[in-house]
């Protein structure tokens, strides 16, 4: 790694040393909101914009370059790693993502391969080394996946879900599938998050999306340890954000399965929150998405009491607590990572 990646405000808060200001990235920072992203979106389906790696290493620069960001996430989506483990992705207007085959039964588990030669994720990686060859020499670059729980969901429902009936159905009714298809899983996103890792990218961010539909025992018994042990696989040095939305209560859980920064969704207030995973671990998060649809002077207010609650603790790296969404304003998002440089300064030693 380059010195100046290496002494980035971002890496320095992720390691948790002290800043000059702090740092911010945002979740789903090239999507629809932006109408750099949406030009070339106009031109692709979503899917080819996903797997065409001029495209989608274009969105990923351009979403940086223009928001002024101190990180950029490689523009992909949680699902496609699905397609060569034997599921049917399609993206369908109004409904998101759709799985056709979904995973019903032990018999159907049974048909979901391990991905162990990565070259079939190779439009992925080949983005990550034009975003790295094009990115500022000092900004670094975010890859990710979908945890063994998200994904596994995904591909047991179908698609999105209210109450996870299946899911649940069969981690309750039949644990010897649910571990069979965990064994397929982990070290299939293990070796993806690698190759991310060795074609460019600084840090991972691993995302547990649908984590917060469970109790904490639950959490414990069926997720932990197959987190746990994604993590504990990855390279040694390489930097991992855990990212769980929707149930606070998870967060110790979310800690002790891993990860050198704990995301914290928008539940919870970031001093409580950190005092959950630890202060031993920098945290990203967590202001309201909903905030950036208040005026100016209510978005620096919101912005300034996430910045206060880290109480110039060196750790804490800005982000919503989840994406931005379709409908919103980019001048105000563009506000925002000015604001959050602005108030982020003096809030520890340099």
């Amino acid at each position: 790694m380059s010195p100046e990646l290496h002494d980035s405000r971002f890496l320095k808060a992720v390691r948790r040393e002290p800043v000059d200001t702090t740092p911010v990235w945002l979740m789903r920072q090239a999507g629809r909101y932006l109408p750099e992203y949406m030009e070339v979106r106009s031109r692709v389906t979503f899917l080819e914009l996903c797997t065409r790696p001029d495209l989608a290493a274009e969105v990923t620069l351009t979403a940086q370059a223009v928001l002024g960001v101190d990180a950029a996430i490689l523009f992909a989506d949680l699902l496609p790693i699905l397609r060569p483990m034997g599921m049917n992705l399609e993206y369908q207007a109004g409904e998101g993502p759709v799985l056709d085959n979904p995973l019903r039964t032990s018999g159907d588990i049974d048909r979901v391969v391990e991905i162990e030669d990565m070259e079939v994720m190779g439009f992925v990686f080949d983005t990550v080394r034009r975003v790295r060859a094009d990115l500022p020499a000092d900004c670094p670059l975010i890859g990710f996946a979908g945890a063994p729980f998200t994904l596994a969901s995904y591909a047991i429902e179908g698609g999105g879900s209210r109450n996870y009936q299946h899911t649940k159905s069969i981690m309750y009714g039949d644990p010897g599938a649910w571990q069979a298809l965990m064994d397929r899983l982990v070290p299939t996103l293990s070796r993806y998050l690698a190759a991310q890792a060795e074609a460019g990218c600084q840090v991972v961010q691993i995302f547990d999306s649908w984590a917060g539909c469970l109790s904490p025992a639950d959490y414990r018994r069926y997720v932990l340890p197959h987190t746990k042990r994604l993590i504990e696989s990855l390279p040694e040095g390489l930097p991992v954000i855990h990212f769980l939305t929707g149930n606070p209560q998870l967060y110790p859980l979310q800690r002790e399965a891993g990860g050198q920064v704990q995301g914290l969704d928008w539940r919870i207030d970031l001093a409580d929150g950190w005092d959950l995973v630890g202060h031993d671990v920098a945290v990203q998060g967590n202001l309201d998405p909903v905030s950036l649809y208040a005026d100016l002077d209510v978005l620096r207010d919101r912005t300034r009491d996430v910045i206060d609650a880290a109480a110039g603790r060196p750790g804490h790296i800005f982000n919503l607590g989840h994406g931005l969404l379709p409908t919103m304003d980019p001048d105000k998002v563009k506000a925002l990572v000015e604001m959050v440089h602005e108030l982020g300064v003096g809030e520890g030693p340099v």
